[in-house]
């Protein structure tokens, strides 16, 4: 698909050309990197993952209520955005945040390690008043 909205010089030099460029469907809202951002090795695994699971060329960015602080973070790939969704374009990848999400998501950074130790996506939440040691539940 193919996209009907104008990017500033700054947004195409920032975005790559793996992320998928689409007119905003009605009710959904375009955000920036104040919301929520991956660093370039996030966006990188996150493509990856996209191009491979083939579930959808989104990725949806949740908090949903678990986890031994109370919040968990959920991560999934969809097809498309939903009414209300606020779409981030980071890293050259299309991350769709729901309104009650952005709530708490509101700064955090997105990274990713391969490392065998200690690996995989790492969330840093400025909103975040405890986490659990491993780094899946948060609480504010």
């Amino acid at each position: 698909m193919e996209s009907t909205l104008p990017a500033t010089t700054t947004e195409a030099t920032a975005q790559s050309s793996a992320a998928p460029r689409v007119a905003l469907p009605e009710g959904v809202r375009e955000g920036n990197e104040n919301l929520v951002r991956l660093t370039p090795p996030a966006g990188t695994k996150v493509a990856t993952l996209i191009a491979r699971e083939k579930q959808g060329d989104y990725l949806r960015i949740a908090i949903s209520g678990g986890g031994c602080n109370g919040l968990s973070y959920k991560m999934k790939f969809v097809p498309e955005p939903k009414r209300g969704d606020i779409l981030v374009r980071t890293a050259g990848v299309p991350v769709l945040v729901d309104s009650k999400s952005a709530l708490y998501l509101k700064g955090t950074h997105v990274d990713y390690s391969n490392a065998l130790v200690a690996g995989g996506f790492k969330f840093t939440n400025p909103n975040a008043k405890a986490s659990c040691s491993c780094g899946e539940s948060f609480s504010v």
